[in-house]
């Protein structure tokens, strides 16, 4: 079962070399001043900027989305800030991304 409830599976660290069995993972880190955030929320956002899917960061601010080829936009929102990044991926594997939220 999920931590956060909403069906999602636990966040954790995505390892580099994970098989993604031919998908494109957005996988990362949600951080602060004062280092990782938990509980942020992350959502995938397409290259149009319509809502594709929400996580709760990992207490360590661990992310992951299974997500197709194309324009993405993953943004976290936390009591103590925001932040986003985007990324454009043509391949599968496994592609990292930092948010850093103000």
């Amino acid at each position: 079962m999920a931590a956060d409830g909403c069906g999602a599976p636990a966040q954790t660290t995505t390892p580099a070399d994970l098989d993604t069995k031919g998908q494109v993972v957005l996988a990362g880190k949600v951080t602060g001043t004062d280092g990782p955030i938990g509980g942020a929320f992350v959502r995938l956002l397409d290259g149009g900027g319509d809502f594709t899917g929400e996580v709760v960061s990992s207490p360590e601010g661990d992310f992951r989305f299974y997500a197709a080829p194309g324009a993405w936009t993953v943004r976290a929102l936390h009591r103590s800030g925001n932040g986003e990044t985007s990324v454009t991926v043509d391949s599968p594997g496994v592609h990292e991304l930092a948010i850093s939220v103000a």
